[in-house]
């Protein structure tokens, strides 16, 4: 039986206005974590709160979420990293609290992607608000990638649209890096990349053995409900991330909910979720 990667994303940068259920503060973050993990998690993702409010990239507010879920379920968790404001960002001091973890031992993924994207919304108007673009120049994804070479860790990517797949294979091996994890990014309420469709998925996973066919993958997404394509995930191989950054926003269901529903249609699908050591010892 094939061992399936359920991975949770806990909170991203939403508010509680777009996704009530969100934890924000470091308590309530770490204790989702240990639940999900619990439930059959094997990776946890996480943005940084402290105490609610916006979201911090303050390297200890991480490293207090880090080691309170681990030291009760030892799993690898992951960071964010901010956007790049008006003003710009040099990628170092993006990257600083990233840095600041390793260092720490707290790290087993060097999160980047490889490429920027418009987050459009699928319906709009004339009148409406320009949408915000996530910006990732080429420069911070090398620095990003340098990074994870220097410290040998898999880099993590979101691939938002195909050629993020493509630039992302092509700076990996540039780079040196181990090889990445690549998470096919699927939308309903947003119109980057392809909504989710077996036919989008097949075109992610056809362009991937092309060009890194030995490259774990996974589905994940911003607002959108990825059940139906979990089936055919595991069918082809490929790994499932849920959680309350990537569900429909306004989410009835809780963190675990999502992730004991993973665990359900991993198993109708014919596989397993696997551990954490089971997701260490393909890393390695």
């Amino acid at each position: 039986m094939r061992k399936v990667w359920i991975e949770v994303a806990l909170n991203g940068a939403w508010s509680r206005k777009l996704q009530p259920g969100i934890p924000d503060t470091v308590e309530a973050i770490v204790a989702e974590g240990i639940a999900c993990a619990r439930a059959g998690a094997a990776i946890v993702h996480t943005h940084a709160y402290d105490g609610g409010g916006r979201q911090t990239f303050d390297w200890q507010v991480y490293a207090r979420i880090i080691e309170g879920i681990r030291a009760a379920i030892d799993v690898p968790v992951y960071p964010s990293y901010p956007g790049i404001p008006p003003g710009g960002m040099a990628p170092a001091e993006r990257f600083a609290h990233v840095e600041a973890l390793a260092e720490r031992g707290l790290l087993e993924f060097a999160v980047v992607d490889p490429g920027s994207v418009n987050f459009t919304t699928a319906v709009t108007t004339a009148e409406a608000r320009p949408a915000d673009t996530y910006l990732n120049p080429e420069t911070h994804v090398r620095h990003a990638l340098a990074f994870a070479a220097r410290r040998g860790l898999p880099p993590a990517f979101a691939i938002y649209e195909p050629g993020f797949t493509r630039a992302g294979a092509a700076l990996a091996r540039a780079a040196g890096v181990k090889t990445p994890l690549y998470r096919f990014m699927f939308s309903q309420s947003f119109a980057f990349g392809f909504p989710p469709r077996p036919y989008a998925l097949a075109a992610h996973v056809a362009l991937l053995r092309e060009l890194d066919a030995a490259a774990p993958w996974m589905i994940a997404g911003l607002s959108v409900d990825l059940r139906p394509l979990i089936g055919e995930t595991v069918a082809r191989g490929g790994h499932v991330r849920v959680g309350l950054e990537d569900a429909p926003l306004g989410s009835a269901m809780g963190n675990v909910a999502w992730v004991e529903e993973a665990v359900r249609l991993v198993r109708e699908a014919g596989g397993e979720p696997a551990t954490a050591a089971d997701v260490r010892t393909a890393l390695a």
